[in-house]
């Protein structure tokens, strides 16, 4: 039985009191375990009278910003979610796709599945792009989970969102390392307490690396021969990346790419390629134009993130991961130590990236390395950028 933090444990309580909210965690915090805890406290509560006919049971959706985290936030659930054995459970999952689940994007199919499953307590596993689906059905809905809700303000997600917590019967929470504010008032906003609650909690990173449940993140700018923008070659993009690895010394490396033509131009150059593999180096990316590949062979999503855990936990494993924008938020990446900026991106993203690298690893991991190559304007505002991200993260 996994003891929770303290920091979990006030989430948690919070969650008991307060029907509606906004709980602010950073990455690494922990706060898929705190849903978890709280479904279970829920699922736990029912009646387990198996001769009532119509049984008390709860339906629990967690929603999503990508399908590959969907599938993650399951995977968690099933692994530590602890219900008594006299209530079980059913999982089902809205949104296109591939699950071992039961799975449909049908709002007729979703209402089907919860009539027949009346008896069991259920989970179902969404993402915003979906959750208008699960709307649409009709069914009563106990609690949502809103995770990286700062893109439930996106204007094709918000009617769903502000329809579950409009519903006085609902327990609606939502979780954030970075919420996303907006001054218009025509626009949607996390400071819309009708809509998002109040802050029910609050966890600082400086309290989460005091407490040494995640590492203060180590910026390096690496500064190299200034190029014009645009114009820089294969080869040389090839050469500063691989300068900065030699630089950094870091033996897990998520390195965040300018668009997905650049990792498809650094992969297929036999030179980078046997860069890495004479410094000991794997590589691995997935987008969603490739697919996923490992070493230069094609594999399936499940076996990719299968890899890439397994690696992560690998003491003397040496890998790089190339990304453009799919392992930035939310997805579970174990062991990464280093994230190297080859472009820029917003406070939100930056941050969700830098949350990778800054989990807790093995003992003589002390702090999650952070380095920008700066070659042209680009890497200059990157630079900036990324800098006031990691001051904000050590304030």
């Amino acid at each position: 039985m996994i003891q929770l933090r303290p920091h979990q444990a006030r989430i948690v309580e919070r969650m008991i009191t307060n029907p509606k909210g906004q709980v602010i965690v950073p990455t690494g915090g922990g706060k898929t375990l705190c849903m978890i805890k709280d479904a279970q406290r829920e699922f736990n509560a029912c009646s387990w009278d198996v001769f009532v006919k119509k049984p008390e049971r709860k339906t629990v959706v967690v929603v999503s910003p990508r399908i590959l985290l969907a599938q993650q936030h399951c995977d968690e659930f099933e692994e530590f979610i602890g219900i008594h054995p006299m209530l079980q459970r059913k999982v089902l999952h809205v949104h296109s796709g591939y699950t071992s689940y039961e799975s449909t994007t049908k709002s007729k199919e979703i209402s089907n599945w919860h009539d027949a499953n009346y008896r069991y307590n259920k989970l179902i596993f969404t993402t915003y792009h979906s959750l208008h689906r699960i709307q649409e059905s009709g069914i009563p809905i106990h609690t949502v989970y809103f995770d990286e809700a700062h893109n439930s303000i996106q204007r094709h997600f918000f009617p769903a969102t502000e329809y579950f917590s409009g519903v006085d019967s609902i327990r609606c929470y939502f979780f954030t390392a970075t919420p996303k504010y907006n001054k218009s008032i025509d626009t949607p906003s996390m400071d819309d307490e009708a809509v998002y609650g109040k802050e029910i909690e609050r966890i600082t990173p400086r309290e989460l690396i005091d407490s040494g449940y995640i590492l203060p993140p180590k910026l390096s700018i690496k500064e190299l021969e200034m190029t014009e923008v645009g114009r820089t070659p294969v080869w040389k993009e090839c050469e500063h990346l691989v300068d900065t690895l030699d630089e950094i010394k870091a033996d897990k490396v998520l390195v965040c790419a300018r668009r997905i033509a650049q990792i498809v131009n650094l992969v297929e150059d036999t030179k980078f390629i046997d860069e890495l593999a004479w410094r000991g180096y794997s590589y691995m990316y997935i987008t969603s134009q490739t697919g996923a590949i490992i070493d230069g062979e094609k594999v399936n999503r499940e076996e990719f993130f299968n890899v890439l855990s397994a690696w992560g936990k690998e003491d003397n494993k040496r890998f790089i991961v190339l990304h453009h924008s799919i392992l930035a938020e939310g997805i579970n990446c174990p062991g990464l130590e280093a994230a190297v900026f080859m472009r820029n991106m917003n406070p939100i993203t930056i941050s969700q990236t830098i949350g990778r690298v800054i989990r807790t690893g093995n003992d003589d991991k002390k702090f999650g390395i952070v380095t920008v190559p700066v070659y042209d304007r680009v890497g200059i505002k990157t630079a900036k950028s990324v800098n006031a991200v990691v001051d904000m993260i050590l304030a």
